[in-house]
């Protein structure tokens, strides 16, 4: 079966660390889905402007893989230490390298340069992710409040609250850095990029973000953000 990418995400995050692990956890985060010169047509679009959220069909692009698979994968956020089954996980080394996320429709540009372009919300896509296929979310077949979470439902609610330092916040500001910006970085740093198996509270991390490396720090309590510079 031929596979043909339909579109490209445009978006802040440059790297695959700090990406959030599912879609709609980082929902300030906007991206733009910019449609290859094929598909570049208005009326493949008409009616979408109707629906709130859409399903992304898309490639785990950055993935290196030697054609081999296995059945059990390691989740970070249970420590990277216990296996659990590949189609109990959303884990990208599986069989096919094949993603789906579920992101809110913003808007349609119509007009844009590269357009028809759609501005979303809630990715959890790498800059320059190919996408296969757009669908709409239907809440009434899509939405099932009483299914089980399985182990993945335990970490809901995990959220961390983020400070900046006097010198990264200087930074910042003689960088460029809008408050829109450091409210979406505010955003994605709160959900702990971390494996779980990594505890240092002085290891600084480096995250590529925009056109900017970040530098912060995790404790228990809260991620420090020390460090920001041009990427």
């Amino acid at each position: 079966m031929e596979m043909k990418i339909i579109a490209r995400i445009e978006n802040r995050f440059r790297g695959k660390f700090g990406i959030p692990r599912q879609s709609g956890l980082a929902d300030a985060e906007e991206s733009r889905i910019v449609f290859e010169k094929e598909y570049r047509n208005p009326d493949a679009l008409r009616g979408l402007d109707g629906y709130s959220y859409l399903w992304l069909l898309w490639e785990f692009s950055e993935n290196l893989r030697d054609g081999q698979w296995s059945p059990t994968v390691r989740p970070p956020r249970l420590g990277g230490n216990v296996r659990m089954g590949v189609f109990a996980t959303r884990s990208p080394f599986r069989p096919n390298p094949v993603g789906l996320s579920s992101v809110r429709l913003l808007r349609i540009e119509q007009d844009a340069s590269d357009g028809p372009v759609l501005v979303v919300s809630g990715a959890d896509l790498m800059d320059g992710t190919p996408i296969y296929d757009i669908k709409p979310y239907l809440p009434y077949t899509d939405s099932h409040p009483d299914a089980k979470a399985g182990f993945g439902g335990e970490f809901t609610s995990y959220r961390l609250p983020v400070r900046f330092t006097d010198d990264a916040a200087k930074a910042a500001a003689e960088a460029g850095m809008g408050e829109e910006v450091l409210k979406s970085l505010a955003d994605v740093l709160a959900l702990d990029p971390r494996p779980a198996y990594q505890k240092d509270p002085e290891r600084i991390y480096k995250m590529s973000y925009d056109r900017y490396e970040i530098g912060f720090r995790v404790s228990d309590e809260e991620i420090t953000v020390c460090d920001i510079r041009p990427a």
